[in-house]
């Protein structure tokens, strides 16, 4: 599943993937295949991430279940 959330987040503060997978020591590639759905990072680099972006985990990571 793509990862709009945080896709936006990342536009939202002006940076590109690049810049983004320079902040958290991560590949261009990487932060790619997190926003298309194709990796799964860590929880480490999911933290990394959301503290670049300045986002909770909850924000772009969690995904609501339509049953509660």
């Amino acid at each position: 599943m793509k990862n709009i959330k945080m896709k936006l987040a990342r536009v939202a503060k002006d940076m590109s993937q690049e810049q983004l997978a320079l902040q958290v020591g991560a590949t261009r590639q990487t932060i790619l295949m997190i926003e298309s759905g194709k990796y799964n990072p860590s929880l480490n680099l999911c933290r990394q991430i959301c503290r670049a972006l300045g986002v909770t985990l909850n924000d772009i990571f969690w995904e609501a279940d339509n049953n509660e």
